[in-house]
């Protein structure tokens, strides 16, 4: 089997990396990413051919409906959503909800209370699912059918996407073919925006972050037991890229999903982490395509 040919990039912006010059001449731009997946992931219970085996529940059901994991998945927006609603509010910070198309389908309320909060509502695939190995037909029709799902229920199109683990070699061109997209997530190798290219046009891409992600709540890893596991990384995380700020700004993700941090015993980590960036200062917290916008309004012509 044979593959398009990738440049693999290893040198980046290098020592001296663009000024991004955030509003306020903020020291950090801070992206809080809160990912909608239940109702998107593998159930027999909804007819698919197997359960969805990542979660806390370590017994993964083969053969047979599992309301154990189903249920667990529905305690996010039965709950957990209203919990991270709550704390960023308190907060005042704008986040972007990175949302699967179908969940959207089942819960199109979501778009709407999330879109009426201020929130950017962006596309995370039709399912929760890897799209690498997928076939460019089935992609296609994935990326047409989760942007105008999230567009009729939240009103107004999405511009952001971000694939669960892998994209496909194809994913990228495929979103700026469709068109409407400002940007997208799937890179993981920087701290600022940059810009990419497929099929002779480009795009901004805002990289994303596995570890300042309450995705380490997971039994399999658990690299975070309590909410001060999650808050002590995020903030240390964050303090380092304020120090660094003074003299070269960045760019920080941080990952949340409605069924992990929306928990009771977790959810006092999110709001530590918040309180710590408002008090500290010189920090933009801004939904993610903001700042893809700002980028483009900065480099756009230069790149």
């Amino acid at each position: 089997m044979t593959f398009p040919s990738s440049e693999r990039d290893f040198i980046g912006y290098g020592e001296n990396p663009p000024a991004p010059r955030w509003p306020g001449e903020a020291r950090v731009a801070v992206s809080f990413v809160v990912n909608i997946e239940e109702g998107a992931e593998h159930s027999i219970a909804d007819g698919d051919d197997r359960n969805e085996g990542v979660y806390e529940a370590i017994d993964e059901i083969e053969g047979y409906p599992d309301p154990c994991q189903d249920t667990h998945y529905e305690y996010g927006t039965r709950i957990g959503y209203w919990r991270i609603m709550q704390a960023l509010a308190a907060s005042d910070a704008p986040a972007t909800l990175s949302a699967c198309g179908r969940a959207i389908e089942r819960s199109p309320w979501l778009a709407r209370d999330g879109v009426a909060r201020g929130h950017e509502i962006s596309c995370h695939g039709w399912r929760w699912e890897r799209h690498a190995g997928m076939a460019e037909a089935a992609e296609r029709v994935a990326i047409a059918r989760t942007a105008e799902t999230i567009r009729r229920a939240a009103g107004v199109a999405p511009v952001g996407w971000h694939t669960r683990s892998a994209p496909s070699v194809n994913t990228r061109r495929l979103l700026i073919e469709h068109g409407g997209f400002l940007y997208d997530s799937d890179a993981y190798n920087d701290e600022l925006p940059y810009f990419a290219s497929a099929g002779g046009r480009r795009h901004v891409v805002l990289p994303y972050s596995f570890d300042t992600n309450d995705m380490h709540f997971h039994s399999r890893s658990q690299r975070f037991v309590s909410a001060r596991d999650f808050a002590d990384y995020v903030v240390a995380s964050y303090d380092r890229l304020w120090r660094e700020g003074a003299h070269q700004p960045r760019m920080m993700s941080v990952g949340l999903h409605l069924r992990m941090i929306g928990r009771a015993g977790r959810i006092d980590g999110l709001e530590t982490v918040l309180r710590h960036m408002r008090q500290t200062g010189g920090t933009w917290i801004a939904r993610r395509d903001a700042i893809a916008r700002h980028w483009l309004a900065r480099f756009g012509e230069a790149a």
